[in-house]
């Protein structure tokens, strides 16, 4: 939701909208740096999440950054920007902020893994007075975007100092966009099982429920309504009915706009909800 106006307006808007959680950019996604949050603005921001019984906020982090980046530069102003991030959240008591892993441009894939390990070790030794936590987000793949494999997430895991500081977000176009298959009951045991075994299902933290405009495997990020693109409405009624992630908290990402005449978060909420009561 947007947060123009100030974060607490981002609960207002996502209460308007019918949401119970709400996630947020806590700046401007496209710039680096921002105005300090002030103690007024957190109070109010925590206020506004009681008065509306908004629950579970997140926090996404700015579209600039890069851990995976072979720019010392460039990579050097991401660990900052994301060390800033996290303290921008805990200003805020939002104990997450999402993030996607990064991009390897220049170099290679193995390269940009060991770039996001050595990121990650250093934003933790800066922040290790922090509440707020890393969500490793599932990508899409496009471009040298790491994170689409299962096996990239679990490197990055595997080699981090202190893997139980971070989580994953998993976001459904992405996955699907990444290749693995949701809709038959089959294919469905299969992702998740590979992702549990790989991963692991407890490290979910937060869903992205994203229909995806591209096809299965196409490695293209574009997302779109729930139920009007290549997912269609099966695999999201087959997390839902999942018992093993029925208390993870669920984000729309799909686009903010009216199609004749109605807010499409709203009918995607009501659409989403209608599959939550098939869910047995």
């Amino acid at each position: 939701m947007s947060i123009a106006g100030g974060p607490h307006k981002a609960v207002e808007r996502a209460a308007a909208a019918g949401c119970q959680c709400v996630q947020l950019f806590t700046k401007n996604n496209n710039q680096w740096k921002a105005k300090a949050i002030g103690r007024d603005v957190a109070e109010r921001f925590q206020q506004a999440l009681a008065e509306w019984n908004i629950t579970h906020p997140v926090a996404h982090d700015s579209y600039l950054i890069n851990l995976a980046s072979p720019e010392r530069t460039l990579w050097k102003k991401s660990i900052d920007a994301m060390v800033d991030e996290l303290r921008r959240a805990e200003t805020l008591g939002i104990p997450y902020v999402i993030t996607h892993p990064g991009a390897f441009t220049t170099s290679s894939e193995s390269r940009g893994l060991r770039r996001i390990v050595r990121a990650i070790d250093e934003v933790g030794r800066q922040t290790t007075q922090l509440a707020a936590r890393c969500l490793l987000e599932t990508t899409a793949g496009q471009g040298s975007s790491l994170g689409w494999r299962f096996e990239q997430l679990a490197a990055i895991l595997d080699g981090v100092k202190e893997p139980d500081r971070l989580g994953v977000c998993f976001d459904t176009a992405h996955v699907f966009a990444a290749g693995y298959p949701l809709a038959t009951a089959k294919q469905y045991r299969e992702t998740m099982r590979r992702f549990d075994e790989l991963i692991g299902l407890d490290r979910i933290r937060a869903f992205h429920f994203n229909d995806s405009l591209r096809e299965l495997g196409s490695r293209v990020d574009r997302h779109t309504h729930i139920g009007q693109g290549h997912l269609g409405t099966e695999p999201f009624r087959r997390l839902l009915a999942d018992r093993r992630l029925s208390r993870i908290p669920i984000y729309l990402e799909t686009p903010k706009e009216k199609l004749d005449g109605a807010d499409m978060d709203r009918v995607n909420l009501a659409t989403l909800r209608k599959l939550a009561r098939r869910r047995r």
